[in-house]
């Protein structure tokens, strides 16, 4: 029977004791940190649902309820594809790499989408446990927004190459992982953006390029 771990502190290590996993450990998932993820999302979904609602959010909770799948659609690509890319990343370094929320974040953007129409989106961060050099992380950091503009990317091409319904909804989840590409690469505080800038400015330079040229053609 196999056995289930809730958090990479319990999972064994290899012999170096260095906070590296095993070939057979990578692309892991405990309990709580799938919990976690799931609480992550189901907040995004009702933040960025009152957040594109016309006019004030509270004032049109029909339209809000109505975005939710939509909103959900695209919060799954661009928060968790993010999520997922700093995770496997970690891991297929050797890293333990676990992704785990931040309450006051989720809160924050709960409360500030329901009642300002703004997402504020700090929801948690990938943890990775071991001593990663600094290439590696610098490219643990910058796999999430290069993750979110290819998408954006593509999603925008899809767009305009549509119409009717399906131009407008690819044109939301595009418009979203520019979006969250452009915040995580905010150079303050922990997000990625200050771990890519001080890895590679040229690399930070050309994520936040391309994210604001992208926020650019979508919004606009």
């Amino acid at each position: 029977m196999s056995k289930i771990y809730y958090s990479f502190q319990d999972m064994p290590f290899n012999k170096g004791g260095e906070g590296r996993i095993e070939p057979e450990n990578f692309f892991k998932f405990s309990r709580n940190e799938i919990i976690q993820i799931l609480i992550a999302i189901g907040v995004l979904t009702v933040a960025f649902s009152f957040a594109f609602t016309p006019g004030v959010p509270l004032s049109n909770i029909s339209g809000a309820l109505a975005n939710i799948p939509l909103a959900f659609l695209a919060i799954l690509t661009a928060f968790f594809c993010h999520e997922l890319g700093h995770k496997f990343l970690g891991q297929k370094y050797g890293y333990w790499s676990e992704f785990r929320m931040f309450p006051m974040g989720l809160l924050l953007a709960l409360f500030l989408g329901i009642f300002t129409g703004f997402v504020f989106a700090a929801p948690g961060a990938v943890t990775i446990m071991g001593n990663p050099n600094k290439d590696e992380y610098g490219k643990i950091s910058a796999i999430g927004p290069f993750i979110n503009v290819s998408l954006a990317a593509v999603f925008y091409i899809i767009t305009i190459s549509t119409t009717g319904g399906i131009s407008q909804i690819f044109g939301f989840i595009a418009f979203i992982n520019a979006f969250l590409a452009f915040f995580n690469l905010l150079p303050f505080g922990p997000l990625d953006g200050m771990k890519i800038f001080n890895w590679r400015k040229d690399v930070w330079i050309s994520l936040m390029a391309v994210s604001i040229l992208l926020i650019s053609l979508i919004y606009f």
